[in-house]
């Protein structure tokens, strides 16, 4: 069926020989630059505190932990595709060349989403850095343009009082124009911004051990080691007064978001000068590097200050504050602010890359959405799009709702990918595999078992926003995208010439 053709692999290979192909200048310093930029921002500065406070407790350590293993398998399954396939799309383009347009067009569309929403979220959380650095000199925006003009408080919308995010919508716009001024300069900005947030990251494991108080970590689980749910039914664990599961689990579903940045690496393979080499170096590097970062981090704040204690705000920042050393503040808030840019970066950079990939199968407007800009040679059109739908989302809707669907959205990815090495390994044996995933099929099912397993440990909710998503976009795709399918062009082709749906029909298309 044409629904589920598959993109052989040569196609794809094929296709780095373009005229629109993407300027390849990163190394692999650039590229774990990237993956440690958007792993390393809001997750430390700001989600600790409330993950800590209301769902695990100290044991958001283990939490971290077992998100980061999650993590390594599905890093483990990226970096082996990243080096067979070096173009753009991520997991879209790994799916294409699997399980067939369908399932691509869905992950594309899915990652979309992850990256739109997160941006949003980042935002958020930078105009809140940003004014808290602000207000150390005195200086503030007036009040009705400090946040949006809802926020989202136990399933209901309420008024703030403002009229938009002003900061939001500005530090949104000039990431924008970097976006689209070229990929070599927003790595080198990235990577500036990096080594500030590293460095602060390390000054706040340094200084803050020396402040630790065994007695906090007392009780380690507060919340239980467990919190699980399936489509909203409770199956293990406790639960809050919202009825949504709680514990260590919970906790690592929740914060997963915090991880959420390596999988972007991926999509930046094209730009890579050595994408075979340095891809897989800088999804492993900058994964586990963040992932040892942050058990550290939740270690010293848990230890500093009691987790019932701690500011869901600004938890890193307050927690040096509570201990006498408010000079460190300062430098925490300044430090937030370079993080959370950094963050931010990555995930507009990612977004159009994947629209990119799906521009060129024919699956959305090639004319718009594959437009390369002559001079930067940068996805400039629909890296301003999905500006524009950032400077809306951060500047004017209560994003506490759309958070946890950017983990789902992005679970469900990992999963994809993880499910494809199994099946390209039996599909293209002999493929060449510069990196090839270590003790298969173990590493892919165990990162299928684990994401299935953080999934429904999140809200009920959280499902019924990603299938109303996805239902979203399967309109599109049956309206436009199928009938402008390079692939569905191909098996016309075929079966006006031969009278059989071919290779194509199959999606068995071999040498």
């Amino acid at each position: 069926m044409a629904l589920f053709a598959r993109k052989p692999l040569e196609l794809l290979l094929e296709e780095m020989k373009g005229e629109h192909r993407l300027r390849r200048v990163l190394g692999p310093v650039h590229l774990t630059s990237l993956g440690i930029g958007a792993i390393i921002g809001a997750g430390i500065f700001v989600a600790t505190g409330a993950a800590a406070h209301n769902v695990a407790g100290p044991a958001l350590m283990l939490s971290y932990t077992v998100a980061g293993i999650t993590c390594v398998f599905a890093a483990l399954c990226y970096a082996e595709f990243a080096s067979m396939v070096p173009v753009a799309g991520s997991a879209y383009t790994y799916a294409y060349a699997t399980l067939g347009e369908l399932f691509a067009w869905i992950i594309g569309w899915d990652l979309v989403l992850e990256y739109a929403v997160g941006s949003a979220t980042v935002a958020t959380g930078w105009s809140g850095y940003f004014q808290n650095v602000l207000a150390k000199v005195g200086l503030a925006f007036p009040k009705t343009l400090q946040m949006s003009p809802w926020r989202y408080d136990n399933g209901h919308f309420v008024s703030t009082g403002c009229y938009m995010n002003l900061p939001a919508i500005l530090i949104v716009m000039v990431i924008t124009f970097i976006l689209v001024k070229g990929i070599q300069e927003s790595a080198t900005f990235n990577a500036t911004m990096v080594f500030i947030k590293v460095a602060a990251v390390i000054f706040v494991i340094v200084v803050g051990v020396m402040y630790i108080d065994k007695a906090n970590y007392h009780p380690f689980a507060p919340y239980g080691w467990t919190g699980l749910n399936f489509f909203g039914k409770h199956i293990a664990g406790m639960k809050n007064a919202g009825g949504e599961p709680v514990g260590m689990l919970a906790g690592a579903a929740i914060i997963f978001f915090a991880y959420i940045g390596f999988d972007s690496v991926s999509t930046h393979t094209e730009e890579a000068r050595n994408p075979q080499r340095d891809v897989p170096i800088g999804i492993v590097v900058s994964l586990v590097v963040c992932t040892v970062l942050y058990i550290a981090v939740v270690a010293v704040l848990t230890g500093m200050v009691k987790y019932d204690q701690l500011d869901i705000n600004a938890p890193v920042s307050l927690a040096f504050k509570t201990k006498g050393i408010g000079w460190a503040e300062a430098i925490i808030a300044c430090a937030g602010v370079a993080g959370i840019t950094s963050v931010m970066l990555v995930m507009m950079l990612s977004g159009p890359r994947v629209f990119l990939a799906m521009a060129r199968d024919g699956l959305v407007s090639k004319e718009f959405f594959g437009a390369v800009h002559p001079k930067f040679r940068t996805p400039w059109k629909s890296t301003i799009l999905i500006g524009c739908g950032v400077v809306l989302m951060a500047g004017f809707l209560p994003l506490d709702a759309l958070l946890l669907l950017t983990n789902i959205g992005t679970l469900f990815a990992f999963v994809i990918v993880c499910l494809a090495v199994l099946i390209m390994r039996k599909k293209y044996p002999t493929a060449e595999r510069p990196f090839r995933c270590p003790w298969v099929p173990f590493v892919p099912v165990m990162g299928v078992l684990s994401c299935l397993m953080l999934m429904f440990s999140l809200p009920a909710a959280n499902w019924f926003r990603l299938f109303v998503w996805m239902a979203l976009g399967l309109c599109i795709y049956f309206f436009y995208g199928r009938k402008h399918s390079v692939m569905t062009m191909e098996l016309k082709k075929e079966l006006s010439e031969h009278g059989t749906g071919g290779a194509y029909v199959s999606g068995t298309h071999e040498n």
